[in-house]
C-alpha cells in the first residue's frame, strides 16, 4: 500500500472487500428488465436538475423587474445558456414522467403492500414534490403564461374550504401577485423542495435496503438460476447505461427542441389561452368539468385515496373476495388520466 493509501486507510478504515460486501446485495432477477428499474431514472434526472439549476442560478434574478430579462440573457447571450436551460426543462419533464411511471409500476405489481406501506407514502410525497417543483419552475420564467398560470393556481388554492385564503397568501405573499411572489417561488424551487426531496429519497432508499426489493415471479422464470444477481457490477452498470442513454436523449431534445421564451408577463393583459404544463392537463380539464369547489374537493379526495390505497387495498383483500380489485381500479385510473390529458391537449381553446 502506498504512503497516501496507508494514510487514508488509517483515518478511514474501509477496505475494498468491505465496500464490495456492502454494495453487493442480491437483486431479484426481474430487475434485469429495464422497466422494473425505473426507480433510478428520476434520481438521475434529479441530479441533472440540481447541477443545471445551480449553473442557471448564477444568472437568474428572482424579481418581477429582472426575472424575464435574466432568463432572456441566459437563453440568448450566456455561453451555452440555451443548452443548460433546455436540458433543465427537459429533465424536469422526463422526471415527472419517470416518477409517474414508477408509481404506476409499483401500483400494478402490488409493491406497496405490507410491509411496504410507508415507502408508498414516501413515493407519493416525492410525486407531489416533483409536481410542485415543475409548477414553481415554470412560474419563475415570468412569461405571460407562467404569470397567469401562477395566478390561476393561487385562485384555485383559495377555493379550498377553511384554509384556502391562508394557502393563497402563503403562495403569493399577499392577496395578489406582487413583488414578493417570485422570490417565494424561487426559495421553494431552489431550496425547500430539493432539500425535502433529498431527505425523502434518502429515507426511501434506506427502507428499500432494509426491506429489500419486492420479488416478482413470471412464467418461464422458474428455471432461472440463480434467482438473484449482484448489485455491483451487474445492476450498477445497467443503471449507468440508462443514465448515459438519458443524457444522450436530454442533449438531443435540448438541441432539437430548445426552451423558448414567450412574451413578458403583463398583469394588465389576460392572454386568450392559459394552458399549464402537460402534467397538469388532467387537473385543468377536471376543473373545467365541474364547479371550482366541487373539482377541488373531489381532487382532494382522490389524492387522499391515493395516499391511503395500501390500507384500503388491505381492507378489500381481507373483507371481500376481490383480491385483485386494485388492478381494475388502476386500469380505470390510468385510462381516466390519459383520456383527460389527451382531451385537454387537443381541445380547441
Amino acid at each position: 500500500m502506498s504512503g497516501l493509501g496507508a494514510w487514508l486507510h488509517e483515518r478511514v478504515p474501509i477496505s475494498s472487500a468491505t465496500l464490495s460486501h456492502l454494495t453487493n446485495e442480491p437483486v431479484p432477477n426481474h430487475m434485469r428488465r429495464w422497466w422494473f428499474a425505473l426507480g433510478g431514472t428520476p434520481a438521475y434526472l434529479f441530479i441533472v436538475q440540481i447541477f443545471t439549476g445551480i449553473l442557471l442560478a448564477f444568472y437568474y434574478q428572482p424579481s418581477p423587474a429582472t426575472a424575464y430579462e435574466s432568463v432572456s440573457y441566459i437563453t440568448n447571450e450566456a455561453a451555452y445558456g440555451w443548452y443548460l436551460r433546455s436540458v433543465h426543462k427537459w429533465a424536469a419533464t422526463l422526471m415527472v414522467a419517470a416518477v409517474v411511471l414508477h408509481q404506476i409500476r409499483v401500483f400494478f405489481t402490488g409493491a406497496y403492500r405490507k410491509p411496504r406501506e410507508i415507502n408508498w407514502l414516501i413515493g407519493m410525497c416525492l410525486l407531489g414534490c416533483t409536481l410542485v417543483m415543475g409548477f414553481t419552475g415554470y412560474s419563475l420564467v415570468y412569461e405571460q403564461l407562467s404569470y397567469w398560470g401562477a395566478t390561476v393556481g393561487a385562485n384555485i388554492a383559495e377555493s379550498v374550504p377553511w384554509i384556502g385564503g391562508v394557502v393563497k397568501s402563503l403562495i403569493l405573499g399577499g392577496d395578489a401577485y406582487n413583488e414578493r411572489t417570485l422570490s417565494r417561488f424561487y426559495v421553494l424551487h431552489a431550496a425547500v423542495l430539493p432539500t425535502l426531496m433529498i431527505l425523502l429519497i434518502g429515507i426511501h432508499i434506506a427502507i428499500i435496503r432494509i426491506q429489500g426489493v419486492t420479488e416478482l415471479r413470471f412464467r418461464g422464470d422458474e428455471s432461472a438460476s440463480p434467482p438473484h444477481f449482484r448489485f455491483y457490477p451487474d445492476h450498477f452498470f445497467t443503471e449507468l447505461t440508462i443514465g448515459l442513454v438519458l443524457m444522450i436523449l436530454l442533449s438531443a431534445l435540448a438541441t432539437l427542441f430548445p426552451a423558448i421564451l414567450g412574451a413578458k408577463a403583463d398583469p394588465l393583459t389576460t392572454p386568450e389561452v392559459i394552458k399549464p404544463e402537460w402534467f397538469f392537463y388532467v387537473t385543468f380539464r377536471w376543473l373545467k368539468l365541474f364547479s371550482v369547489t366541487t373539482a377541488v374537493l373531489s381532487m382532494g379526495f382522490i389524492v387522499f385515496v391515493m395516499f391511503a390505497w395500501p390500507f384500503i387495498d388491505a381492507w378489500i383483500r381481507r373483507r371481500t373476495r376481490f383480491s385483485e380489485a386494485s388492478v381494475w381500479v388502476g386500469i380505470c385510473a390510468v385510462m381516466a388520466i390519459v383520456g383527460l390529458t389527451v382531451w385537454e391537449a387537443v381541445v380547441a381553446h
